[in-house]
């Protein structure tokens, strides 16, 4: 695999945990949200990764030069979560049923917060990966001259 290939890869990433972030941001935005457009509480969403193959097409690199198991990732989804919401007994409650409940969404805080520092720390760890691509990419450059 070449350099180019690398950064490939990690530009994926840094794409799909972008992506992860935003979900997960709006999943503890809308922590008491019970009455949406649809109906019914806001439903906690879910991104879904898929790999896909780092080609030459790409990369600009000639076929040979390409490794084939080379993996990038991306987000093919994002998807509800399919867990029933919470019922809180609030009779004062304008969107409370006729026994008083009032159907929240089924988000935990703390669930929420880890998923969103570990899509911050892989975001993290390929800007680290990108930079250090660029720094080889660099020297190789100061090498030719």
């Amino acid at each position: 695999m070449n350099l180019f290939g690398v950064l490939h890869i990690s530009e994926s990433a840094l794409v799909a945990e972008r992506e992860r972030a935003e979900v997960v941001t709006t999943n503890l935005a809308n922590i008491d949200t019970t009455e949406t457009p649809q109906g019914g509480p806001y439903r906690p969403m879910e991104v879904v990764f898929s790999t896909v193959p780092v080609g030459g097409a790409g990369t600009g690199a000639p076929e040979p030069m390409v490794d084939q198991a080379a993996r990038g990732v991306r987000v093919v989804n994002v998807v509800q979560d399919e867990v029933a919401p919470v019922e809180r007994y609030e009779p004062g409650n304008p969107h409370a049923n006729r026994q008083g409940y009032v159907a929240y969404p089924d988000i935990n805080p703390a669930e929420q917060m880890a998923d969103l520092m570990d899509a911050a720390r892989a975001y993290e760890l390929n800007a680290t990966a990108v930079q250090a691509t660029k720094n080889m990419i660099q020297s190789s450059i100061d090498l030719l001259r």
